[in-house]
């Protein structure tokens, strides 16, 4: 019997639980993941060792974070839900139904939906992994033969993380409904919050709200100084500035808007703030949450495209050209020509035990480049030397030194006039430096170029040379590319659930809004009216907390200047990304919203 009322229970709210399920699919889905990445030990072996500890580091933490904000977003999903079920339990406790039996039924439908959810996001977990897998290979460079979609550990982990979270739910549930009176339940929907309207205590927690925000923004400014200090004092006072802030804005606005007569009797835009007025301080508390994850929704995914452009600058500040080949008369220079290089310099050198000669007249053909270092700030700038300059000048020969092999790094440099240097008989090596018009278009060219220099030169120790353009791409893009992917996946699992989360919000007030809209529909108002309000009531409930989440994430990223050159590099595309994602929970938020309160026009 408990079943059936609890699949009926289900049925009759199906919109919401669907909602409530594809957010917790996606959450578990993404859980999976970052943990089959994260413990596929082989696979992360086959990788490198540089990119295994970075990669494991990476999901590892994403898993973490993540399982965090799933917890806060299934508690309040659930008690959403429970607040729209708690009419029908005070109706059953009515007919005789024990609390006992009641706190049973609660618990089976917040367990079986949450075990339901998790294990077919389980399964989507393996496709998003497959997928991932090879997005991240392809990024890394990198054969996979090692890892499988379907990983135990990945599954026995996700699994057991979200049947404790639903357990512990749906006792909460259960144990929270079950105890308050039988009144309170039947007539939970109906209380409101009344509008507070205090002028001085408004005016008070607005100035509150700006100071909390601006001593967190100062903190995530001066992240280098304050460290770990910083980071939580950003927390907690964003946190309370964003909660303050809203709690005055909010009811201060609408205030003031239903003040004047131009604005308030157009339309039904009275109505419309009546409504924004009503249960104003439940909002308060979900507007602020809904800000907070948003920033880090939106945060995440603008940090994780800046790790993807930290990538090429890291890789052109350390390297000069994208090829260096030391003793080149060993390469077979067809493979060099279908590189298509826009410069192709080969530099001869001539050798005894003790010195390593180059010609001046090569060098003032082709000087010499590499990247100056200005400081940290600032971006490396390319710097030509002349023969002249490679002849007088030790310093600017160490620039030199820095493309010669080990053994040859030991020997004095002398740049001779080119008939001087002819008329040396020793034996002669060739350095080729190389510039291709598009290092990624060829790096698989260039790979195998490099593999030969290898070949021929067992004393290079690769991915410690980071004058090999290769080299430096490998360690930067094993470095950051997990953090990227890491990056996108957790704001679109975030996002998903702080979507989720205001729209179940918005939603557990419409059957309570019916009786309003069906006054308003028996007086002769316009459908195209109402359905003009419930668009603008919606659309300032979404718009509020994005708008703030916006200005969040445009302070926040300051604290990754200390690791990203320029942290506000291309985020239009992350910002595009989220705008039309948000979007569409709007549509359906209103549409569905519309579907309730609203007959069919016949």
């Amino acid at each position: 019997m408990l079943w059936k009322l609890s699949i009926t229970g289900i049925k009759g709210r199906l919109r919401d639980y669907v909602v409530l399920f594809f957010g917790l699919v996606m959450s578990s889905a993404i859980f999976y993941m970052f943990e089959a990445i994260a413990t596929n030990k082989d696979f992360l072996a086959s990788v490198s060792v540089i990119s295994m500890s970075m990669i494991m580091l990476a999901f590892r933490l994403g898993s973490i974070l993540l399982g965090l904000i799933t917890l806060v977003y299934i508690l309040y999903a659930n008690s959403f839900l429970m607040a729209m079920r708690q009419k029908d339990y005070g109706m059953f406790m009515m007919l005789g139904a024990k609390s006992g039996k009641i706190a049973q039924m609660i618990f089976i439908e917040t367990f079986a939906v949450g075990i339901l959810a998790t294990v077919t996001g389980s399964v989507v977990g393996v496709g998003l992994t497959a997928l991932v897998n090879k997005l991240l290979t392809q990024q890394l460079h990198v054969s996979a033969a090692n890892f499988s979609p379907f990983s135990v550990n990945g599954l026995v982990v996700t699994l057991l993380f979200y049947t404790v979270l639903f357990f512990l739910a749906a006792l909460l549930n259960a144990g929270s409904t079950v105890k308050k009176p039988i009144l309170k339940l039947l007539r939970a929907s109906a209380t409101p919050n009344r509008l507070q309207k205090n002028k001085f205590r408004l005016f008070a927690e607005a100035i509150i709200g700006l100071v909390f925000l601006g001593v967190g923004y100062t903190a995530l400014a001066h992240i280098a100084d304050l460290q770990m200090f910083g980071i939580e004092l950003a927390l907690v006072t964003i946190v309370l500035g964003t909660y303050f802030l809203f709690r005055s804005v909010i009811v201060a606005v609408i205030t003031l808007l239903k003040k004047s007569d131009k604005l308030a009797f157009k339309g039904l835009n009275n109505f419309t703030l009546s409504q924004l007025s009503f249960r104003v301080r439940d909002y308060t508390q979900m507007l602020s949450m809904v800000a907070i994850l948003f920033a880090l929704a939106l945060g995440a995914s603008t940090v994780g495209l800046g790790f993807h452009n930290e990538i090429d600058r890291l890789t052109n500040a350390m390297a000069s050209y994208d090829l260096v080949l030391n003793n080149a008369q060993k390469i077979d220079q067809a493979e060099v020509t279908a590189l298509q290089p826009t410069l192709n310099v080969t530099y001869t050198q001539k050798s005894d035990a003790n010195t390593i000669y180059y010609s001046q007249a090569e060098f003032d053909e082709h000087p010499l480049r590499y990247q100056e270092f200005v400081d940290s700030t600032a971006p490396r700038k390319t710097v030509e030397l002349d023969g002249a300059t490679l002849a007088s000048n030790q310093e600017a020969q160490s620039q030199l030194r820095d493309l010669e092999l080990s053994e040859e790094g030991l020997k004095e440099i002398k740049v001779l006039p080119a008939a001087e240097f002819a008329a040396l008989s020793l034996p002669e090596t060739q350095l080729q430096v190389v510039q291709v018009a598009d290092f990624k278009d060829t790096l698989d060219d260039i790979s195998k170029l490099v593999t030969q220099n290898e070949t021929n030169n067992p004393s290079i120790l690769p991915m410690e040379d980071f004058t090999q353009k290769y080299y430096a791409y490998s360690v930067s893009n094993s470095m950051y590319s997990s953090l990227e992917f890491m990056g996108f996946f957790l704001g679109l699992a975030f996002l998903t659930m702080l979507a989720s989360c205001l729209m179940f919000k918005i939603l557990s007030g419409a059957n309570s809004d019916v009786l309003r809209y069906s006054m308003l529909d028996k007086i002769g108002t316009r459908h195209s009216l109402l359905r003009s309000s419930i668009r603008k009531e919606i659309g300032v409930l979404f718009a509020l907390p994005g708008i703030l989440g916006v200005v969040h994430v445009l302070f926040g990223l300051q604290m990754f200047a200390v690791l990203l050159a320029d942290p506000y590099q291309g985020i239009w595309l992350p910002f595009a990304i989220f705008f039309v994602l948000y979007l569409a929970y709007y549509f359906v938020t209103t549409w569905i919203y519309t579907g309730i309160v609203l007959k069919k026009e016949k």
